[in-house]
């Protein structure tokens, strides 16, 4: 694990471990010990790699410490989230300008999964009651939300390296992602020893260089 603090250690284990567990029970689950690990990991400023079988909460294991950290900040409003331009509402517009910026990008080599994944990751956050956005962001989405991502973007950001090496490449990407605090990239495997590994590796490198303290995850 990488090394490093997060003030969202200061917070009782209890409280932060509430909301998890109710969103389980709600579903009739049980978190695995392999998931508590990793929401520690990443609250403690970790970096680290999830290793599950399919079918056993790889991605929640990676999104919720980020979820969890939010809560335990105190983030305050109700979620009205949006994946790759689903309503969110009458006040959609209103609710975008309003949401936290930009915390988590998930990196997927797979565009035909990144409609799952999206959905996946908006459904604690609008359970939890976070005022988060989740967006999508490929070779796929339409020209007047990417117009609106690269003025604002959304709390959390699902996009392949090629989509999220075009956002890297404009010249106020630095401000744009000034607020990051984790990157998740999926499907690990699929790209190690591979152009596009390559190439999510040097835009993994850029986003450290904009915030050094970055953690990141791979799945």
């Amino acid at each position: 694990m990488a090394s490093g603090k997060c003030r969202v250690v200061d917070h009782a284990a209890g409280e932060l471990a509430a909301p998890m567990a109710a969103l389980f029970a709600r579903r009739g689950w049980k978190p695995f010990d392999f998931q508590i690990q990793a929401w520690r990991a990443y609250l403690n400023g970790g970096s680290g790699l999830i290793n599950a079988p399919t079918g056993f909460g790889k991605t929640w294991a990676a999104w919720l410490g980020v979820v969890l950290e939010g809560l335990a900040e105190g983030v305050p409003g109700a979620g009205n989230p949006e994946a790759n331009g689903v309503s969110a509402g009458k006040n959609r517009k209103t609710a975008r300008a309003a949401a936290a910026p930009v915390r988590a990008i998930w990196i997927t080599p797979l565009r035909a999964l990144a409609s799952d994944t999206g959905h996946a990751l908006l459904e604690p956050v609008q359970e939890l009651g976070l005022n988060w956005t989740v967006e999508l962001r490929t070779g796929d989405t339409a020209q007047s939300l990417k117009k609106k991502q690269r003025e604002q973007l959304p709390t959390a950001l699902v996009t392949t390296p090629e989509s999220l090496t075009l956002l890297l490449s404009y010249p106020e990407a630095r401000e744009r992602f000034a607020t990051l605090r984790c990157v998740i990239v999926d499907e690990w495997h699929e790209l190690i020893g591979t152009k596009r590994g390559a190439q999510t590796e040097l835009a993994l490198a850029r986003l450290r260089s904009f915030v050094p303290r970055l953690r990141t995850w791979g799945v």
